[in-house]
């Protein structure tokens, strides 16, 4: 069983910054871990992921501007998001699966959810 617990998130002006983390508990090793993203009335899309070989899959909409670490003893991963726009406004999710596979930006490929951190970017 893993538990994910976002903190961070919040209110931006456009052009701006903020920060996501997401800490895990598990016994188990985490393969696949990052972000995804939802607006109501629209499905879940991944953001970014990274695995645990330091390997990064990320949304055409995130590159550039979003930068994902991870903390492998502490099982944290930490979301950077520069360059903010009203587009990026959505409830954020930290994901992760201990599948040792390719990672994916597929929300049905992770078995495990964080309860979510709402950004709101605004002009």
């Amino acid at each position: 069983q893993v538990q994910l617990v976002e903190s961070g998130g919040g209110s931006a002006q456009v052009g701006g910054s903020l920060n996501l983390s997401c800490a895990a508990s598990s016994v188990e090793r985490i393969y696949c871990m990052g972000w995804f993203r939802q607006v109501v009335g629209k499905e879940r899309e991944g953001v970014i992921i990274m695995d645990w070989y330091a390997n990064v899959w990320s949304a055409d909409s995130a590159k550039g501007r979003f930068i994902i670490t991870r903390e492998y003893i502490k099982n944290k991963v930490t979301l950077e998001m520069n360059s903010l726009n009203p587009e990026d406004t959505a409830m954020y999710y930290c994901a992760a699966d201990l599948f040792d596979g390719d990672c994916s930006l597929a929300s049905a490929s992770y078995a495990y959810w964080g309860q979510g951190t709402q950004v709101t970017v605004s002009s």
